[in-house]
């Protein structure tokens, strides 16, 4: 688990396709010595697994699932990517509750400047836009971020000096892929009222005998 608050940006130093797999060697911004064989680490928002630590980096396999559902596979020597270390119990969850398990990709439309912020435009599939919701949390590429506004194709965020700076956003393009976590909370409650616009994969599938329907959770303020 992880709170979407980014502790630094990395390098990868090689990618090794491994079969539909793949090794990513990575330097981080800080000792590698001080991390741990088998920890978990969110690389752009992907939680993955350290395999090797050497003395500048570490190493992580990605499985041919990660590839595919994230934008890993477009990483080559010299990308930077956003790092962040497993919560631990009793950290400030500055950010909100981010697994590290990408829903999606989007895609960024449009980048504009508002006073010192930056005011990014994404879209997503829209299986997935159903769990966006205006002031609801986001992680972008693990960064977690508030939703500003929710459109019939994508969302926006406003993006402060300091994150900009502090992360790969400040990196991005008008056309490129990021990766797209919802929030925790509002897929377990798609699921359990079983929406229409809940994911694919959701639909038509009845709530099981005593299971929360939508006035259940309007009677709790939801």
């Amino acid at each position: 688990m992880f709170t979407g608050l980014i502790e630094g940006m990395g390098a990868v130093e090689r990618v090794t396709p491994r079969g539909p797999d793949a090794l990513l060697a990575i330097s981080p911004p800080w000792p590698a010595d001080e991390l741990v064989m088998g920890e978990s680490i969110a690389v752009n928002g992907a939680c993955l697994t350290v395999t090797e630590i050497s003395g500048r980096g570490f190493s992580v396999d990605v499985s041919a699932e990660s590839l595919d559902r994230t934008t890993l596979g477009r990483l080559r020597v010299g990308s930077r990517v956003n790092l962040e270390r497993a919560l631990r119990f009793g950290d400030r969850l500055g950010g909100h509750l981010v697994t590290g398990h990408v829903d999606c990709v989007g895609r960024l439309e449009a980048l504009r400047h508002l006073g010192a912020s930056t005011v990014l435009e994404l879209s997503l599939p829209a299986a997935h836009l159903a769990l966006v919701v205006e002031k609801g949390s986001v992680a972008i590429d693990g960064i977690s971020l508030t939703v500003n506004q929710v459109t019939a194709v994508g969302f926006s965020v406003n993006i402060i000096p300091h994150t900009l700076a502090a992360t790969t956003l400040s990196l991005v393009k008008v056309g490129d892929s990021v990766n797209i976590e919802t929030d925790l909370i509002g897929k377990y409650i798609a699921r359990l009222i079983n929406r229409d616009e809940a994911p694919s994969g959701l639909q038509g599938r009845e709530p099981a005998a005593g299971g929360l329907s939508a006035d259940d959770l309007k009677k709790m303020g939801y």
